[in-house]
């Protein structure tokens, strides 16, 4: 889906990563020196630098600080191209997802792509169409799994997923890739700040009837939505609109399975595979 369908150039990152780490040398840091001046993670900054992440504007200006201000970082931040594996339309939200205190999640096409394996992946980009390369299907495949490192890196972001019954009655990739599929939203539910409910096969009333949807809520408290269709997504910050989602979401997790019954679903599911 959106959240890498349209592979993407990552010359101009690679470049801007070489500059961050000839400066971050330059300057006598290491990485594990450099990330608590930038106020990153060891790993985000070596991300970085090999050219996997998008540098954000807060990022370089940290950087420029640390190495001196010599204006390379910003005059190169300007030639900044796409993102590798992650359509254009979602980069924003991506950035965004990456701060974010609360993501809630709706979907009822595919698992979402922090909850995936790679097995379950790499079936959704062997099926795409057009078919991808080799090298595209690497960059999308780097970029999800660097996305999920969010799920365990941020333990005070509070994640919420209500997914439908049938995206595991589907059997995508076959029974050992549900099987594995499985076993991996079972293990994030585990975690404290993961919420994860089944919304059942059979429900009289269901509010999330328009589509699936994403709700997310800065650190200034501010909540944004988006929505994805077909080679396309909508990054919503309408107040009002953003409201209607909120209410949509909140009723549907009132009609979904509570977190105890939906793992307990799975597990049943799990067996009969």
């Amino acid at each position: 889906m959106a959240e890498g369908t349209e592979p993407e150039s990552s010359d101009s990152m690679k470049t801007f990563g070489a500059v961050l780490q000839a400066l971050r040398e330059h300057a006598g840091y290491t990485r594990e020196d450099f990330a608590p001046l930038v106020r990153y993670s060891t790993h985000t900054v070596e991300s970085i630098e090999l050219g996997r992440r998008l540098a954000e504007e807060i990022f370089v200006e940290r950087a420029e600080e640390a190495t001196g201000n010599t204006g390379a970082l910003r005059r190169a931040m300007k030639y900044l191209g796409r993102q590798p594996g992650l359509a254009a339309w979602f980069r924003r939200w991506a950035l965004m997802e990456a701060k974010a205190l609360s993501l809630c999640t709706y979907e009822c096409r595919l698992i979402p792509g922090l909850l995936q394996t790679e097995a379950y992946a790499q079936t959704l980009f062997d099926d795409q169409l057009p078919p991808l390369g080799d090298d595209q299907i690497e960059a999308q495949m780097v970029a999800r799994m660097e996305r999920q490192r969010l799920l365990r890196e941020r333990p005070n972001t509070a994640y919420s997923f209500i997914l439908e019954e049938h995206l595991f009655l589907r059997r995508t990739g076959g029974p050992e890739v549900t099987q594995g599929l499985i076993d991996n939203v079972l293990g994030l539910a585990e975690l404290r700040n993961i919420e994860v409910q089944v919304m059942p096969l059979v429900r009289e009333h269901h509010s999330g009837l328009a589509g699936p949807m994403r709700l997310l809520e800065t650190p200034e408290n501010k909540w944004f939505a988006y929505c994805e269709g077909q080679e396309s997504g909508q990054l919503i910050a309408d107040p009002k609109v953003v409201s209607v989602l909120q209410m949509r979401y909140a009723r549907m997790r009132s009609q979904a399975l509570s977190m105890e019954e939906s793992v307990s679903l799975l597990r049943q599911m799990r067996g009969a595979l």
